[in-house]
């Protein structure tokens, strides 16, 4: 028998957020295929009552809060500290929570503190024979392995987009508070603000329905023997507008600058997807201008229509790793769509 705890924080409206429900159906879903295992709910920021109350009627045996200003803002000191002050009062063997940067950065050291083990970025859990077994990608994402652990509390966080969030009507909820001691030294960090970009720049949606991926090519030497990259600049940020589609980019393209090469101004490596970078789950991704070989496709094992633009009939994308392969030329093909889009906007 385990006892699951469900941790999570509060959004900035007092909410949870998407991942936190997606951990809450796991915990859930865990807690029923263990049978008599409860399922706590633990919950730490600023006031904690909404979304207690949001997951009333998940089936947990008790909700326990952290509250209070001092938990608002994510740091490491006071976040460690909620984090295992309900995991303590919770009597958990087992933590379901979500890969968010707020939890990722805390959690492996509270199990530490706590004598147990974490496991980041897993995108699978089960239960059999009494067993918990969970799954996650090895070696640059090549390769998925199975594995169960003895060591309790055992502190499991989930991928964002890996699992179905709970759905469930909000209820009445009674909250116990835990309480938490906080030193002077665990408050010296202090968030001055937030700086983010405009709307209108912003590239990285990771709600967005659509994710285009550019490529190098949009920065090598066209038909004509000469770069253009304002032009794919203007045709990639026009389409990324006119959709609100979320942008990524091939490792390739974002090391460029390094070589001394021209590149996309508004590429960073946090648009970077792939086998060193994020691994994407939208509903529908398009490529274009891309060598389309492995590293490059490897980010786009949750996608789940894939389609690419591509000149040469037998790139990566070609040989099975795309639902649909139109050899053309991006440029031209991009800015026959972004005439549509506009037309269709305007009609």
């Amino acid at each position: 028998m385990e006892t699951i705890l469900f941790l999570a924080h509060t959004e900035t409206d007092g909410s949870l957020g998407k991942p936190a429900l997606e951990a809450l159906g796991a915990a859930k879903a865990l807690s029923d295929a263990l049978a008599g295992s409860p399922l706590v709910v633990g919950l730490f920021g600023a006031d904690v009552q909404s979304a207690a109350a949001a997951v009333a009627t998940c089936g947990a045996t008790k909700i326990l809060a952290v509250a209070g200003a001092d938990f608002a803002a994510s740091r490491y000191a006071t976040d460690a500290a909620a984090a295992e002050a309900l995991a303590k009062t919770a009597g958990a063997t087992l933590v379901i929570a979500a890969g968010t940067s707020r939890l990722l950065r805390c959690l492996p050291g509270v199990a530490a503190r706590l004598g147990g083990r974490a496991n980041t970025h897993v995108t699978g859990l089960a239960a059999g024979e009494g067993k918990v077994t969970v799954n996650r990608w090895y070696y640059r994402q090549r390769m998925e392995g199975a594995f169960t652990r003895v060591q309790r509390p055992w502190f499991i966080v989930l991928d964002p987009g890996s699992q179905p969030a709970w759905q469930g009507a909000p209820g009445h909820a009674t909250v116990e508070t835990v309480a938490v001691t906080l030193p002077d030294s665990a408050k010296r960090t202090t968030v001055a603000g937030f700086r983010e970009p405009a709307a209108d720049a912003q590239t990285i949606r990771p709600d967005a329905a659509l994710l285009f991926v550019a490529g190098a090519g949009w920065t090598k030497k066209q038909a004509d023997g000469q770069t253009h990259v304002p032009d794919a600049e203007k045709l990639i940020r026009e389409f990324l507008q006119l959709t609100r589609a979320s942008l990524g980019s091939s490792k390739s393209l974002v090391d460029l600058g390094g070589e001394g090469q021209a590149v996309l101004s508004f590429l960073s490596h946090l648009n970077q997807i792939g086998q060193t970078g994020a691994t994407p789950r939208h509903p529908r991704g398009l490529s274009a201008c891309c060598h389309g070989e492995e590293p490059h496709t490897v980010g786009w094992r949750f996608v789940n229509e894939r389609r690419a633009i591509s000149l040469d009939p037998n790139c990566g994308w070609a040989r099975g790793k795309a639902d649909v392969l139109y050899v053309a030329d991006a440029f031209a093909v991009m800015a026959k769509v972004n005439e549509l889009l506009k037309s269709a906007a305007g009609a």
